[in-house]
């Protein structure tokens, strides 16, 4: 399949670069699927990030293409995990695989117990560039 093209900004893929370097060797390999995907990303400014473009800390209404069912998350910084359920870390799988994508995207996504998902990113509820906080 395909990866989609992804674009994302600066400051987050700087962040991104410093959270991979400050992380323990024995988690590298997990995160071999984000060091892919911000080495294949277009890379720009905050203030040129498109309005339908997944960043850190966007919330993203998703539907499941087999269901109609739908459902929010928050892409977030491992510190900002918590146990509520509605956020995704940047270093889960899916994370790092939403990261940059578009509005009307699909991806495939694991389901609980084995097996994929396909997810369709519906709309992009809330992206903190779109609200004016650049630098968040």
């Amino acid at each position: 399949m395909n990866k989609p093209e992804i674009t994302i900004t600066s400051l987050d893929s700087d962040r991104l670069h410093t959270l991979i370097e400050s992380l323990p060797k024995s988690q590298l390999s997990a995160l071999s699927g984000l060091e892919d995907e911000l080495a294949r990303a277009n890379i720009v400014a905050p203030t040129e990030i498109p309005e339908n473009i997944v960043t850190m800390n966007s919330t993203i209404k998703f539907s499941v293409t087999s269901t109609k069912d739908e459902f929010l998350l928050t892409l977030v910084y491992p510190k900002d995990i918590d146990s509520s359920g509605e956020k995704i870390s940047i270093l889960a799988p899916v994370g790092s695989a939403i990261l940059g994508l578009s509005q009307g995207n699909e991806i495939e996504w694991p389901k609980p117990g084995g097996g994929l998902i396909k997810v369709k990113i519906k709309e992009i509820i809330y992206q903190p560039e779109r609200s004016g906080e650049l630098y968040r």
